[in-house]
């Protein structure tokens, strides 16, 4: 799946690349994501994004006409993204994970953050629920279907 990270910071790099073992071509910049950011998500099938990009439905409306089709989001909350204009526009969103606070994480949690973000690319790629994970309506064409009972 091709995909875009939006506000990649230099030491995050070494934990995608790991977890990601080139199954997925990805592109890392250290841009924030917003109106002017988001054309460089043309081409890709999904976005990662943090707690400083702009998720907001212009954003969202944006990236659907771009081919958008999942979001990602290492951040502590989802308060910074229009779960509504996402389900409007049939994005799916995955939450990964939901830590208290992103200041204090070690290199585990910075890898697993990062090994639970390439799982949930996986399993869209697969057409499976990222289950628990799951941040969107829960109305999605994956979510808790019997064929696709995954949970990470």
């Amino acid at each position: 799946m091709k995909v875009i990270a939006y506000s990649i910071k230099s030491f995050e790099k070494e934990f995608l690349a790991k977890a990601n073992q080139k199954k997925h071509d990805i592109t890392l910049i250290s841009n924030s994501l917003g109106l002017e950011t988001a054309v460089f998500a043309e081409g890709k099938k999904a976005v990662i994004v943090f707690a400083t990009d702009d998720v907001s439905a212009p954003v969202i409306e944006k990236l659907a006409k771009l081919g958008i089709k999942f979001i990602v989001t290492g951040s502590a909350g989802t308060d910074h993204i229009d779960k509504d204009a996402a389900a409007i526009s049939n994005i799916m969103i995955a939450h990964i994970p939901s830590y208290s606070s992103q200041s204090n994480l070690t290199t585990k949690d910075l890898q697993e953050i990062a090994d639970q973000t390439i799982k949930s690319l996986d399993l869209w790629q697969a057409n499976k629920c990222v289950g628990d994970a799951c941040t969107c309506s829960n109305n999605c064409r994956f979510h808790n279907t019997d064929e696709n009972p995954t949970k990470i």
